[in-house]
């Protein structure tokens, strides 16, 4: 049944105690997240470990086949977002979430090279369709006015996923190896997200009679319900702002993913002390969450893109420190002053699409920025990687990573004002009107 058709469902008793039923789905999203990025992203390491240490396979062989996972999770998003403007997004999530499950029971049988790959593709189509696209997507549909703080709110998932699941993963493969973790792995995946799903998520708020935030559906002179506003598709992604954001952000998690991939090994090689590299690793994933919970309140006051400017300008600024510093104390305050920047720079992508494009074809737009994305997080780790082995040190490797902060800066600064094509629009409507 598609989304925007399907009939209003009988209001639950929670509507009446006067909480908008949006932050219900908010807290929904942001246990799929945590569930989906602390068995996914955040577990790619784990995985990397088990498959070279237990399955045998080279460590190159396996970061290829890790790569496989960012690549298909950014191909397939353009098929989940169009799924989910078509379908209710809760059985969009439910495939997801067993595609993700079957994958991670498989991973015990993996024995050769093309069943790795496999494994790895399968994860990434799985992940795109649970995680980020239809969480941010409904998250974008129940929320106008408080969209900043509902998604600072559900991503927080993103962080908490990598504190709780994570660990616990790492101890169950190194307990029960990986055959013997994969089937507890996959049914905490499945139990984590299906029931969740369908429990508290509903496609729209106007599938429960009433617009975003809580406020009454916008209807036309005749009584009709106006369609979602926004921007066609092919105009989105024709305009500037879409375009060099979307390089920005390539620019922006190549130096964030890079930077946490290899954060552990420049921190134990600077301390030669492996529980302060564990410390700063908890601290990072810590700052992140404070710092998102913080700028979706910020956000409230402040243009979306003078802070997206900043945090770019802040995180370059952490990067030229951690190339420097090599004291204890100050390589923690550094990862303190970084971990503020990571939630918020990538919860602040889905909110600047919906801000710039509306909602009218939002799913689609993101996943494609998603897509461009993915060139960034899959290259990071191994630019500074090769920049290591090749110089000898972090030092110009994290330099570069600042520069490629700067070079997301200044073409978010050429982008030009978030609201330019909305503003055109409604200004096309009204004389069209």
């Amino acid at each position: 049944m598609s989304a925007e058709s399907a009939a209003p469902e009988q209001r639950p008793e929670n509507l009446k105690t006067g909480l908008f039923y949006g932050w219900y789905v908010v807290g929904a999203v942001l246990v799929i997240m945590t569930v989906t990025a602390g068995l996914g992203f955040y577990n790619l390491s784990v995985y990397l470990k088990a498959f070279v240490v237990q399955g045998g396979f080279s460590v190159s062989a396996t970061s290829g086949a890790t790569a496989c996972f960012f690549i298909a999770s950014g191909i397939s998003g353009l098929g989940v977002a169009a799924l989910i403007e078509r379908y209710d997004p809760r059985w969009v999530i439910t495939a997801g979430a067993f595609v993700a499950a079957f994958a991670t029971l498989g991973a015990g049988y993996v024995t050769e090279l093309w069943q790795l790959y496999l494994f790895y593709v399968l994860f990434g189509i799985g992940y795109a369709g649970a995680a980020l696209i239809p969480g941010t997507t409904l998250v974008a549909r129940w929320f106008a006015r408080r969209r900043s703080v509902a998604l600072s709110y559900a991503s927080t998932g993103l962080s908490l996923g990598g504190i709780l699941l994570t660990p616990l993963s790492a101890w169950l493969i190194e307990r029960l190896g990986l055959g013997g973790a994969a089937p507890w792995l996959a049914l905490i995946f499945i139990l984590g997200v299906v029931p969740i799903a369908w429990l508290l998520i509903r496609p729209s708020p106007q599938t429960m009679g009433v617009g975003p935030d809580g406020d009454p559906i916008a209807r036309d002179a005749a009584g009709t319900p106006l369609p979602a506003d926004g921007i066609d598709f092919e105009d989105a992604i024709r305009s500037r702002f879409f375009i060099l954001t979307a390089i920005a952000y390539i620019f922006a998690m190549m130096a964030q993913v890079g930077v946490i991939a290899h954060q552990y090994s420049l921190i134990f090689a600077r301390t030669e002390n492996s529980n302060t590299a564990r410390l700063a690793v908890a601290t990072m994933a810590m700052a992140s969450i404070v710092g998102r919970l913080i700028g979706g309140q910020i956000l409230a006051y402040i243009p979306s893109r003078g802070f997206v400017l900043a945090l770019t300008i802040v995180q370059g600024v952490a990067l030229v420190f951690y190339a420097f510093v090599q004291s204890t104390p100050m390589l923690i305050a550094t990862t303190v002053i970084f971990g503020l920047t990571v939630g918020n720079l990538l919860m602040m992508q889905p909110l600047m699409v919906a801000e710039a494009f509306g909602l009218k074809a939002y799913g689609r737009i993101y996943s494609l920025t998603q897509l461009f994305m993915t060139a960034g997080v899959a290259t990071g780790p191994a630019a500074i990687g090769f920049l290591y082995e090749w110089l000898g040190g972090y030092q110009v490797a994290f330099l570069a990573m600042a520069l490629a902060s700067l070079l997301a800066f200044l073409l978010i600064m050429a982008a030009g004002p978030i609201r330019a094509l909305m503003d055109q629009a409604e200004r096309a409507s009204r004389a069209a009107g």
